[in-house]
């Protein structure tokens, strides 16, 4: 078996199996894990109902008949064409009956299979446990900007200059504002987001820096780690500037999905009536089904946005005042690029 503490050994398997119910691997699961139910989410439920309510032992009988099929199908369906050298790392909840069901069945075979020990419980708990630990050992740069200042794309061209690149936004699949949710993309799950991070966090070199917008304590409906937001918010940071024609310009373009639909960029609104008043608001929908969505994005960052982003920005981040300014005549490639390169020549410096 393999213990859930050395799980830095992932990558010495041809393949991760999560012998799970298919509800089980969609909200988190083993980086680069595959899906072979030992029982499905319907025959679980039903298996379990019959365990408790009528008979323990003709629900053993009846579920693991199920498993020797769902066992055989992912066989037929999987196995046949792998050689002999194929090694496979297999778990489930705890390491006990799925895992050890479908582990035993490929090891007489003729398979080098392991069994996690302790399954995705335990694996669970090193992550949970990482996440407290792995922020302090790490040099963030922490870009701060009021809205439309282009961090995402910022971070991105940093990325391109091969800089390491910490997008919380990006795995939470958010924008981090009440616009902020991609249309057609849910977020994942907050167990499957601080796995996400922790994976990122475990790929860095903690030798050189490492580039992350500074975030609020949720991003949508997902929370950041706790650790990692204090040590965000003690770390260096710089201030990104950019004029708000210049901002206004970037987020119509960046914001596109609501331009093209101005009644769900509309409902979206509605997130500020308590907080802007019912009156604004409604000028504000009435503007933007008019087409004037330049003149309600302005009047968002002036009043709005930037009031409650300095505010926030000084009460949370404690290099703030001190941090050095990069100042963006606009969210062009060319610009970014060339930010891009001078904080990394500057990341470099601090490093060495």
């Amino acid at each position: 078996m393999l213990a859930a503490d050395a799980i830095g050994g992932l990558a010495a398997f041809d393949a991760i199996i999560d012998a799970r119910s298919e509800s089980e691997f969609a909200e988190d699961h083993l980086p680069g894990a595959v899906n072979w139910p030992v029982l499905n989410d319907a025959e679980r439920a039903s298996i379990g109902t019959e365990y408790k309510q009528l008979s323990a032992f003709d629900a053993r009988k009846r579920g693991a008949a199920l498993a020797a099929l769902n066992i055989a199908h992912h066989v037929q369906s999987h196995v046949m064409p792998l050689p002999r050298t194929w090694r496979p790392l297999v778990y489930c909840w705890r390491g006990g009956q799925r895992s050890g069901s479908l582990a035993l069945v490929l090891d007489q075979i003729g398979f080098g299979v392991q069994v996690l020990e302790g399954g995705y419980r335990e694996f669970r708990r090193a992550v949970l446990a990482d996440l407290l630990t792995l922020p302090a050992t790490l040099q963030f740069r922490v870009l701060l900007g009021r809205t439309g200042s282009a961090k995402s794309r910022l971070l991105h061209a940093l990325a391109a200059e091969g800089a390491q690149v910490l997008d919380l936004e990006a795995l939470a699949n958010h924008r981090g504002s009440v616009l902020g949710l991609v249309p057609g993309q849910p977020q994942p799950s907050q167990k499957a987001y601080e796995t996400g991070v922790w994976q990122a966090l475990r790929s860095f070199d903690p030798a050189h820096v490492v580039y992350a917008e500074g975030e609020s304590r949720t991003i949508g409906r997902l929370r950041v780690p706790e650790a990692l937001l204090v040590q965000l918010r003690t770390s260096a940071c710089v201030q990104l500037q950019m004029g708000v024609a210049a901002r206004v310009e970037f987020l119509l373009d960046d914001y596109a999905h609501f331009v093209n639909d101005a009644e769900a960029f509309c409902e979206r609104l509605q997130a500020l009536r308590d907080l802007r008043g019912a009156e604004t608001v409604e000028r504000w929908q009435q503007q933007a089904r008019a087409g004037q969505m330049a003149v309600v994005v302005e009047e968002l960052l002036t009043t709005h946005y930037d009031p409650v982003y300095l505010k926030s920005m000084q009460r949370n981040f404690s290099g703030f005042a001190q941090a050095p300014v990069v100042n963006l005549v606009d969210a062009s490639a060319g610009s970014l690029k060339a930010a891009a390169r001078a904080l990394v020549a500057d990341g470099r410096a601090a490093s060495g």
